[in-house]
Order: C-alpha cells, then structure tokens, then sequence
C-alpha cells in the first residue's frame, strides 16, 4: 500500500532494481559506481516525472554544497537513496547531520526515509546507529525509517592475503 509520495519513490525504486539482472552483484569501483550513477539517474528521472523537478536533489541544508537526495515538503520527509547503507561505513551520520541542518535552516523535517539494498535495516538496528536514531528522534524530533529494496543481502567476498615466502614459518 503506498501511501504518499517518500513511499512512491520507494516502490519506484523497487521495480527499477527488480529490473536490473546484476543490482545485488557487487561490481567493485568503477563499474559499480557507474551502475549506481546510472540507477540514480534513471530513479530521478521517474520521480520528477511524476512529482516535478523540485523534490530532486535539494539544498536545503545551508549556504553550502550539501544536497538531499530528495525533499517532499508537504510530508516533511528527506529521502536518502543509501544503496551502501549495510555497510559499516556508509554516510549514515551525514545524511543525519543533513537532516538537522536542514531543519536548523527552517526547513521542516520531521523524518528521514533511506532507501537501501538488503541488510540495512539490520545494520541500523545496531547500538551506535540506533543510538544516533534514538537521540535524532529525542533531540530534534526527526524520526528514521529504513527501507530496503527486494532481495537477499549482498555476501562480499573476504580478501585473501597471499602468502609470501618471508611469511612462512619453518621449524628445524
């Protein structure tokens, strides 16, 4: 069930990843940021589409180069589009800092709307990013909501050092 716009450019996103063979792959840099650029492009296209040019790519953050993904004012909501969101050093506490700024701003934002691959919203729910959502909510009254796209969690592959021969232990 869709109910406002931050959940139509959820399903949006949805269906242009379900359309996409290699979305979960992890392609690695270059490739893979391409493919996100390209999977931005095509999502901003269909949102202003549908919702008009002035939701997409937003300063409301300040006299600076900030900018939100998307901004819907009457539902007082910034999505993020997170793709990396599960991983551990994602910009998390960024768009969090955007998020107040912009609200410092006079900007009204009452919640923040990632969208993100699979595993985010487990990752989220973490001590130091729960605690970050807790006292956004608290402080500032900006609610998180973490919503992840269709799909299984992405499994990267562990790098495998090679062994040297000054790395090997020899016993007389």
């Amino acid at each position: 069930m869709v109910s406002g716009r931050p959940e139509k450019l959820l399903q949006i996103a949805r269906e242009l990843a379900s359309n996409i063979d290699d979305f979960q792959t992890v392609l690695g840099p270059g490739k893979g940021n391409r493919a996100t650029n390209e999977f931005m492009t095509r999502l901003g296209e269909q949102a202003s589409e549908l919702f008009g040019t002035e939701v997409r790519e937003q300063k409301i953050c300040g006299n600076n180069s900030l900018t939100v993904d998307f901004y819907f004012d009457r539902e007082a909501t910034i999505v993020e589009v997170a793709l990396g969101l599960s991983n551990p050093g994602s910009e998390f506490e960024k768009d969090v800092l955007k998020a107040i700024m912009a609200q410092a701003n006079r900007i009204k934002v009452d919640r923040l709307f990632f969208i993100s691959r699979p595993g985010a919203e487990k990752r989220c729910r973490q001590p130091g990013r729960k605690a970050v959502a807790d006292w956004l909510e608290r402080s500032h009254g900006i609610r998180i909501e973490v919503h992840e796209l269709e799909g299984e969690p992405r499994r990267r592959r562990k790098r495998r050092i090679p062994q040297t021969k000054s790395d090997k232990t020899t016993i007389p």
